[in-house]
């Protein structure tokens, strides 16, 4: 696991569910690794913004890691 989660090397592992500019959610559907555990994780959302709001259902594990420039968030389904 490197310092920073490089979305564009695994792009082609994953799917992109949305992108607004500073808020990018993708699907994993390879088995990328989680940049805070290393378990592949279930979806990511990389985001730009100082706070930022989930809702996430009792089946699921929350990782976060902190970049220079951004929050990197993933899910891992149960």
């Amino acid at each position: 696991m490197g310092d920073q989660f490089d979305q564009h090397a695994v792009r082609h592992r994953m799917k992109l569910l949305r992108s607004d500019g500073d808020v990018t959610l993708y699907e994993n559907r390879d088995g990328v690794e989680c940049p805070a555990c290393g378990d592949p994780f279930s979806r990511v959302l990389l985001t730009e913004r100082r706070s930022h709001s989930f809702d996430l259902s009792e089946t699921a594990r929350l990782c976060v890691s902190r970049e220079e420039d951004r929050l990197v968030v993933c899910t891992h389904d149960r």
